[in-house]
């Protein structure tokens, strides 16, 4: 007799992720029937659907295939026990197995990823990118100024705001240091980044197509170093400029977003530096300090001091709760992971090799070629975009062990 049966297995999901999804699908049933009931006060629970949404998707996925796999299995045990059924009709069905069995591979890793624990702030906070040239003299400088606009194109190519917020340039056109402020509110979203972490060309919706300002350029953060031969030389000088981004909430017009007054020291005083007559004239310089910590923000680029303050609070206020966060996430140990490192100025985290024209990640150890392309950064393949993808999933797949290590135990 024609031996067919084999061992199932529905799903390849460890208990774990699978009480995890069935938690999320269960919340969402809640909400869906308080909002059901409660018509009126449906917009109290939006977000929180909507952050579940795809959860729930997948999994309807999940199930579908299972009963799929589940009615192949009965036929061809119906046929085996028949004695029926000629050779082609059970290949088909076996190649129809196979085809389920990948499916719910890819499924299955996507769920693995949905389910894991999100920063609000990947997805509701804007971006604050401070730029500063270190080691390499002028090239150093040059080099902070192509990174600073490479920002800049991929902040406009994401249809997002993007504002200098303070500027200290050369007389080469480099930048001793930069600060950028990036805004998602003008679009509410980057479809740019639905290519991001596809893993099949189906009509899944992807999980990182809402990303923020902050979210997509987080992980920028740390020692940029470059190996090139300056115009004037002909040796190979290594230079490196380091990036600090930082998450700041997305300007809704409520003063939610600044300290408290009280916490704060004012200073004004005269700009110096390029300007022409209105320099060193008026007190348009400001330097906020935050007293209980020690950290402070000057902004001397605007003639209007009103506006230079309210940079300076917005900056004052990014590295205040950036400092908070991490201390919160040292707290309870949940520090970023230890293979992509903690986002630090002083860790080297890229290298690009001119005379190789190539880039390499030296976190995710993705290494691809081609610099100008990467730094024009106002497409796809820009450099931003090209090493978000590697940088996440190694994020992901190391909270996935984490995940299974702790189920273990």
């Amino acid at each position: 007799m024609r031996q067919s049966r084999c061992r199932r297995q529905f799903s390849s999901l460890t208990p774990a992720f699978s009480n995890r999804l069935d938690m999320m699908v269960a919340r969402h049933n809640e909400l869906l029937k308080k909002i059901e009931d409660s018509p009126d006060e449906g917009y109290l629970h939006g977000k929180e659907m909507a952050s579940l949404t795809h959860a729930v998707a997948l999994h309807e996925k999940k199930i579908n295939l299972e009963s799929e796999e589940k009615s192949i299995h009965e036929l061809l045990e119906e046929l085996d026990a028949d004695g029926g059924g000629d050779d082609e009709t059970i290949r088909e069905f076996k190649d129809e197995l196979q085809q389920i069995k990948s499916s719910q591979k890819r499924l299955e890793a996507k769920i693995r990823v949905a389910i894991l624990p999100k920063d609000e702030n990947d997805y509701h906070s804007d971006a604050i990118v401070e730029i500063r040239a270190g080691t390499g003299g002028d090239e150093a400088t040059l080099f902070a100024s192509e990174l600073r606009q490479a920002y800049e194109k991929t902040a406009k190519a994401m249809k997002w705001e993007c504002d200098i917020m303070s500027e200290s340039t050369t007389d080469l056109g480099g930048i001793k240091e930069a600060v950028l402020s990036v805004s998602g509110r003008a679009s509410g979203g980057g479809s740019a980044m639905q290519f991001a972490m596809e893993e099949d060309d189906d009509e899944d919706e992807n999980i990182t197509a809402n990303l923020g300002p902050y979210g997509l350029f987080k992980y920028e953060s740390g020692v940029h170093r470059v190996q090139r031969v300056p115009v004037n030389d002909t040796r190979i000088h290594t230079s490196a400029c380091s990036i600090a981004v930082l998450p700041s909430k997305q300007d809704d017009g409520k003063s939610g977003e600044l300290l408290p007054m009280s916490e704060l020291k004012i200073d004004t005083m005269r700009s110096s530096g390029a300007g022409g007559q209105h320099v060193n004239t008026t007190n348009s310089a400001v330097r906020i300090t935050h007293i209980p910590t020690g950290i402070t923000a000057s902004i001397q680029d605007e003639r209007s001091q009103h506006k230079n303050k309210a940079k300076a609070l917005k900056l004052v206020a990014a590295r205040v709760r950036d400092k908070e966060r991490e201390e919160e996430e040292r707290k309870h140990g949940e520090a970023r992971s230890s293979l992509l490192g903690g986002g630090d100025r002083s860790e080297r985290i890229r290298t690009y090799n001119y005379p190789q024209d190539r880039v390499t990640d030296h976190r995710c150890k993705h290494t691809t070629h081609g610099i100008s392309k990467l730094l024009d950064a106002g497409s796809d393949d820009g450099l931003v975009v090209t090493f978000y993808p590697f940088l996440q999933k190694l994020v992901n797949d190391e909270q996935i062990a984490a995940l299974e290590k702790e189920e273990q135990n």
